[in-house]
């Protein structure tokens, strides 16, 4: 396997280190707009590397992620079999597509932007989350080729564990409710505690303020069968305002209590394709002082992505807020918690009593910076494509087309994720038995 990653920032930086305790590619190729920045951590994973050779693995190039036949040049430069998209949704389509022109496999952890209905925004949708990317699956199929789309952690891992308990845990899904939180904070050097976003900003504003989607059942068979009879999965798609039916969710192993709702997000577009459930919902755990700054950002107008311009210099408001916040990728060292990322599942168990499970993924930031000098929240987002891209490479995962973590068997991956090193990956995930009195 020969992997060309797009993005050296956060997440891209935590995966090629991840990697390199892995044998399963031959090439590890980290290209950046910044060619510096792909450096470093092209230093960083060879520091890292248990299974270096005569030829170097993880090598550095410089890239336009928004320009698609660059990115296919350099990926029959270095004859990829695999593109990852590690950049924020923005480049979602011209990395997609040239990596479809470069007979490359292509994996992302955000599917391409949504665009909210123009006159009912907050009941109906418009161009949602990945509509780009699922509407070229044929062509993707034609070639032999696949693309896995949201394969980060969410959505990735909460839709790993969502087929998980369709197949071995539930007869039958009322829901499907990805639910994250944490109790992380960031300090300043004098000890106060400081906004800092685990994640990018310019993709935070993109999720929280955009109508969040909800998927049921109910809506779905209530329209219109399709041409071959089967009931239509985007009738079940709704939207809802930001921040919707706010409830507090109690995250395990320490984090506790946290105050979770809804927001746009990838699974919800995902799961209802490959996975039979009643509803599908995706809430996080924001928290008051986030919530407040965004709503303030919307009403000054400062979330907007339409260019100003400012003493003659044509700007992005967005662009703006995510420039003057720390990086992500440097926070870890000032950073103190822990993260998690998990699905409730409630229905009918395979003993056909009603049951309701929390499956979840914990991570400290004490663990990730010791082991990758990495941040928890870009730690805990970059080790699931790398799961993934080693299932590929071994042909336990296959197939073409345009398709979501749920599309594929749940066992191996949840396996090889927990399992101890060498044979895994040593970070072990969670399932907690829950009754409605401890869901909120």
């Amino acid at each position: 396997m020969r992997v060309l990653m797009i993005g050296a920032g956060g997440v891209g930086d935590a995966a090629a280190k991840i990697a390199a305790t892995r044998g399963f590619a031959q090439r590890w190729v980290v290209a950046d707009a910044d060619p510096e920045r792909a450096a470093r951590t092209v230093a960083a994973a060879v520091a890292r590397d248990t299974h270096a050779g005569d030829e170097p693995r993880f090598v550095a190039a410089q890239v336009d992620a928004s320009d698609a036949a660059a990115v296919t040049r350099l990926a029959v430069e270095h004859e990829a079999t695999h593109v990852l998209n590690a950049v924020d949704p923005r480049f979602v389509m011209p990395i997609f597509e040239g990596a479809l022109a470069a007979g490359a496999d292509y994996l992302d952890m955000a599917m391409s932007l949504s665009r909210p209905h123009p006159e009912r925004p907050y009941e109906q949708v418009g161009v949602k989350l990945g509509d780009e990317q699922l509407a070229r699956a044929g062509a993707w199929e034609a070639a032999g080729r696949l693309a896995l789309v949201g394969i980060g952690v969410e959505p990735g891992l909460s839709d790993v564990f969502a087929r998980y308990a369709a197949d071995e845990l539930f007869t039958e899904i009322d829901e499907l409710g990805t639910r994250d939180g944490a109790n992380l904070v960031v300090r300043d050097e004098d000890g106060q505690e400081v906004f800092a976003p685990g994640f990018s900003m310019w993709t935070i504003i993109e999720e929280c303020l955009n109508p969040p989607v909800v998927w049921e059942r109910a809506r779905a068979e209530a329209a219109p069968r399709t041409s071959d009879g089967q009931v239509d999965v985007e009738a079940g798609f709704a939207t809802l305002p930001p921040f919707a039916e706010p409830e507090v969710f109690d995250f395990p192993e320490g984090i506790g209590p946290v105050e979770c709702v809804h927001v746009e997000h990838e699974e919800v577009l995902l799961m209802p394709r490959w996975v039979e459930a009643q509803r599908v919902t995706f809430k996080y755990g924001l928290g008051e002082e986030m919530i407040a700054m965004l709503r303030q950002l919307h009403t000054l107008g400062l979330d907007s992505t339409d260019p100003v311009t400012v003493k003659g210099v044509q700007v992005s408001p967005r662009d703006v807020v995510a420039a003057v916040l720390p990086d992500p990728a440097t926070i870890g060292p000032r950073m103190k918690g822990k993260t998690c990322a998990g699905l409730l599942v409630t229905g009918t168990g395979t003993d056909g009593r009603p049951r309701e499970v929390y499956l979840y993924h914990v991570v400290d930031n004490a663990d990730t910076m010791r082991e990758a000098d990495a941040q928890a929240v870009v730690w805990q987002t970059a080790i699931n494509p790398v799961v993934a891209l080693e299932l590929l490479a071994a042909g336990t995962w296959a197939g073409t087309g345009v398709r979501g973590p749920e599309s594929f068997d749940a066992r191996p991956f949840l396996e090889l994720l927990a399992a101890d090193a060498p044979r895994g990956y040593g970070s072990p995930w969670g399932l907690q038995e829950r009754t409605p009195s401890t869901t909120a």
